[in-house]
């Protein structure tokens, strides 16, 4: 008569209890492996790695990468970032983490390029201007190349306020050197500028781009960067770019905007998940925005770093190349004191 084993399956059959009849015995040591190599090979998990081998070319033209670049476990272990398991990880975000901090400070006492113009424009008495400026650099940012800012001083040239006719700005733009965080698309750019045209006239009736980035006076610096990056939802903006221009206009003393937090972006959120919550996930070994947000506060803290700082030292993390953002210092800024804290 037939016997049913504890999974209520045929014992003779079953995957699991059938090895326990007499002559169905495991082999061991080296034999054991290779018997389970190959029965794995009849899983679907075990088809799709054969599948990809068969597919897969021969010759110079194969690269492996490691998943986001990160190195083998050497038994690096620290609270402040859970994710990561080799110490030249560590190493090298406490170098971003510096970098990043660096720029900022440059921002607020020495600003580079478009961004001193901006400055030079606000004290002026030209905030529209110093406000459109750095609406420009946050959607276009700063190209790698050696004349950084030239993209976003043709797009001023081209387009020198908001609501002027932006048709030009796509010819222009086609092959013109932008950074590794821009948010424009191809075909994108006149739609966008008109949003934001639009989100100014919302936002700040008459009293234009200072009305929209003022919002209510009675708000305190974080709550103002946080309802303004709420609204700020723009077709073609990014969260990078939302963020970066609220950084931009608070560090350069334009509108009082402190960062409240990253403000990770969620896959259900407009544009999905970008580089920097990527890799803050990896980092921080969690995938909730608000605990990221909070062990990204966590480090910030203890590494004396702006809670700002860490959306550019994450995304060169995991970009594994460096954005510069405009900045380019003479020295490497110090990170010794940023990898004390992650026990380096």
């Amino acid at each position: 008569m037939p016997t049913f084993c504890r999974h209520n399956r045929f014992i003779e059959r079953c995957p699991i209890c059938s090895k326990t009849l007499p002559g169905n015995e495991p082999a061991s040591g080296a034999g054991a492996r290779r018997v389970r190599d190959g029965a794995g090979a009849g899983s679907g998990s075990g088809r799709k790695a054969a599948a990809g081998t068969a597919r897969r070319p021969h010759g110079g033209g194969l690269r492996v990468r490691r998943d986001g670049g990160r190195e083998a476990d050497d038994g690096y272990r620290s609270e402040l970032v859970p994710g990561l398991r080799a110490s030249a990880d560590a190493e090298r975000l406490a170098v971003e983490v510096a970098f990043a901090s660096a720029r900022l400070a440059g921002l607020a006492t020495d600003p580079p390029g478009a961004y001193g113009q901006a400055f030079e424009a606000a004290a002026g008495g030209d905030l529209e201007r110093a406000s459109w400026l750095c609406f420009l650099l946050a959607y276009l940012t700063p190209a790698e190349g050696p004349e950084p800012f030239a993209a976003v001083e043709a797009a001023l040239a081209a387009v020198p306020a908001p609501g002027a006719e932006a048709g030009a700005l796509e010819a222009l733009l086609e092959d013109a050197p932008l950074g590794p965080r821009s948010s424009y698309r191809r075909g994108e750019a006149e739609r966008t500028l008109d949003a934001y045209a639009q989100w100014v006239g919302r936002s700040g009736g008459e009293g234009g781009q200072q009305a929209a980035f003022t919002g209510d006076e009675g708000w305190d610096p974080r709550r103002r960067f946080a309802r303004i990056f709420e609204r700020l939802t723009l077709h073609g903006m990014t969260r990078a770019g939302r963020y970066e221009l609220l950084v931009t206009l608070g560090r350069l003393g334009l509108y009082e905007l402190a960062a409240d937090g990253l403000h990770l972006a969620s896959p259900r959120t407009a544009g999905g998940e970008d580089e920097a919550t990527l890799a803050a996930k990896r980092v921080f070994g969690i995938g909730d925005p608000l605990l990221l947000d909070r062990r990204a506060a966590t480090l910030a803290a203890e590494a004396s770093a702006p809670i700002e700082a860490l959306d550019l030292a994450l995304f060169n993390w995991g970009a594994q190349e460096r954005a510069t953002m405009g900045f380019r210092p003479e020295v490497e800024p110090d990170a010794a004191p940023v990898a004390a804290v992650l026990g380096l």
